[in-house]
């Protein structure tokens, strides 16, 4: 089963962190936050983005890069950037890979880009678009590493509520 890791630097904006933390739910995907966070986690705006459903996730806090290192010694970490020199679809995520986003206002550090760029991944944009959101940006690239894995863990069929597929329309 794909136990992939979604990794935000110094998060900025509550809206984002829960709408990410949603989606980190729905998919299985651990969430870890590196401090400082630009806000508190009970704030109302990550309750309507996705706090109901921040009991069901795997989340853990850092106190800043290093005690994230310390904590994940040997991790594969994949660094998505709008500085990358390659697109995010052409690297094969691990099962248990790290997938890093950095802070709305700044991205990662160019200090910590630098010293994996092999690891450095983007998502494809037209002219001078500086970014997605986030939690867009988050989406994409974890739903390309899901889709690599076969989504090993993820149920791949929906049911109708009040009709069946099963049933033949006269």
């Amino acid at each position: 089963m794909a136990e992939l890791n979604i990794v935000l630097y110094e998060p900025e904006i509550p809206a984002n962190t829960g709408n990410i933390g949603r989606t980190c739910a729905a998919t299985g995907a651990r969430l870890h936050l590196i401090e400082p966070l630009g806000f508190q986690l009970s704030e109302k705006a990550i309750k309507r983005a996705g706090m109901d459903y921040w009991r069901e996730l795997d989340v853990t806090r850092y106190l800043n890069w290093q005690d994230f290192l310390a904590k994940n010694p040997g991790a594969k970490i994949y660094m998505a950037t709008t500085k990358a020199r390659k697109a995010y679809t052409e690297v094969s995520y691990e099962p248990d890979c790290y997938i890093m986003f950095g802070k709305e206002s700044a991205g990662i550090p160019e200090k910590i880009l630098k010293e994996h760029p092999d690891e450095c991944v983007r998502i494809p944009m037209i002219g001078e678009t500086r970014s997605l959101n986030l939690s867009n940006s988050v989406a994409i690239v974890l739903y390309e590493a899901l889709r690599q894995n076969q989504f090993s863990h993820m149920k791949l069929e929906g049911q109708l509520h009040h009709q069946s597929w099963d049933e033949v329309q006269a």
